[in-house]
């Protein structure tokens, strides 16, 4: 099995273009977490979707990618309104890994990291119920370290 079409994680991604090209963010955490809902308001900030509730995963030069499983691509669930189509980004170089919860997280907690197909990302705890989780994310992506240079994937 080639790591494209490997068993899809528990996961929702999305992604945004900025001056270092498209970097995208992996959002984990049980159901009810707020995933759909932080990528939701990350899309209102102009971010694309990748994939929400289940993303295929795979290592390549170092970095991790995601995209979507065929038959969720394009779509989003909206808790209280259904399943909604969304501009979505076919595949995205994953820079930071956010666990989302809604329980308190530290206020100055120390660097953690994930390992996710081989490949180790920063490592946000983020509690999904405040305004200002999309603006965290935002900073955290901005302040993750971007280690290498962008391959012929990032311009899928």
């Amino acid at each position: 099995m080639s790591p494209i079409h490997a068993a899809p994680i528990h996961a929702t991604a999305v992604a945004r273009r900025g001056s270092q090209g498209w970097r995208g963010v992996l959002l984990t955490g049980p159901s009810g977490a707020g995933k759909s809902d932080l990528a939701l308001r990350l899309m209102g900030r102009g971010w694309r979707l990748v994939s929400d509730d289940y993303c295929h995963v795979w290592q390549s030069g170092g970095h991790l990618y995601a995209h979507a499983p065929e038959t969720i691509a394009g779509r989003l669930e909206i808790r209280g309104l259904g399943i909604v189509s969304a501009p979505q980004r076919l595949i995205a170089r994953i820079d930071l890994i956010v666990a989302c919860g809604q329980t308190l997280v530290e206020r100055l907690p120390e660097p953690q990291r994930q390992t996710v197909a081989g490949v180790s990302l920063s490592l946000l705890a983020l509690d999904t119920r405040p305004a200002s989780a999309a603006e965290i994310v935002i900073r955290a992506l901005e302040d993750a370290p971007d280690t290498a240079p962008s391959s012929a994937l990032d311009d899928v």
